[in-house]
């Protein structure tokens, strides 16, 4: 697993609490390191998801380590419940999602998803479909700027759309370092050091890859899919993964504020919550580790489980 590190392994560990027996997901293989961990803190299984083709022949390594207890699928975590149910499971004890690019695709020029090194401007997980070169020399000025504004909450995003028009209408534009220069040209520098790039990336990033509706899928299915006493946990790294996971599992513990009462839904009962917040607050990494892992530092854990079964009064 050289150059992965999972951000907030102790707490993710501490929130599945792993036991012998049991079943659990890790929606997000990535380089293998909560399914290590998990593994190898209780005589379990793991059933882990990638779409990345890469991340799946990664996996062969930590396979070695436990033999028969990890199970790959290929695959985005969106469609957990078709990949599960095809591997013959039905419930789940727990659940992780590590939200975002990872490492290994940020760190990789040739997949284009860093403006800090020159590559093909592709940022596509999956390796299949649409790439940023596609949306940025084909969407039209007015949806580009709405791409950049919705997904990477960029002030400049018109700005920047009218800018990347003029470009690409001189020659396409195909390069990661290329579209970076393009974007520093007309978005200042601001205090907080940030590259003007970020935002447009971020947000080039999460439309190709679908990656929130990805998220609002993959929770409801982690959902049905948990035992009762089973865990979902979930590591987010920008506020638009954050708001969807904290509204999603607000709703589902049923802490959601009730309609006004000039709302017709006010009228009837709410159904029983069937989960329980574990983390009424996100939390947080450590000092210790944002030092050592910088690319920590935005990170956000927030989980649930799902309520015990009561038993019939006698």
């Amino acid at each position: 697993m050289s150059g992965h590190l999972p951000v907030m392994l102790a707490e993710v560990l501490d929130t599945l609490a792993p036991r012998a027996g049991a079943r659990y997901l890790d929606g997000t293989f990535g380089g293998g390191g909560y399914t290590d961990a998990i593994l190898s803190a209780a005589d379990c299984a793991v059933w882990a998801i990638d779409r990345d083709p890469d991340a799946i022949a990664r996996g062969a390594d930590v396979a070695l380590r436990h033999p028969g207890r990890l199970h790959l699928l290929e695959g985005g975590f969106g469609d957990m419940l078709n990949l599960v149910h095809g591997a013959g499971i039905t419930t789940l004890n727990g659940v992780v999602l590590d939200l975002g690019v990872s490492s290994f695709q940020i760190d990789d020029p040739s997949r284009g998803f860093s403006f800090r090194s020159d590559g093909p401007l592709d940022m596509r997980m999956a390796r299949s479909g649409e790439t940023a070169a596609d949306l940025v020399n084909n969407l039209p000025e007015a949806e580009l700027a709405d791409v950049i504004y919705t997904y990477g909450e960029e002030r400049l995003s018109r700005r920047i759309a009218k800018a990347i028009v003029a470009e690409r209408a001189l020659a396409p534009i195909t390069t990661t370092l290329q579209l970076a220069g393009i974007i520093r040209r007309v978005v200042p520098q601001d205090r907080s050091g940030i590259d003007p790039a970020t935002r447009s990336f971020q947000a080039l990033r999460i439309r190709v890859n679908d990656e929130l509706g990805q998220i609002e899928r993959a929770l409801a299915q982690a959902a049905e899919l948990l035992a009762p006493g089973g865990r979902l946990a979930v590591v987010a790294f920008h506020s638009l993964e954050d708001r969807l996971v904290k509204r999603f599992m607000t709703e589902a513990t049923g802490r959601a504020p009730s309609p006004s009462r000039h709302d017709p839904r006010g009228l009837s009962s709410r159904p029983d919550a069937a989960f329980d917040l574990i983390t009424p607050k996100a939390l947080r990494p450590g000092r210790a580790e944002t030092d050592a892992n910088p690319r920590a530092r935005s990170a956000r854990l927030r989980a649930m489980t799902r309520r015990q079964e009561r038993s019939p009064a006698p």
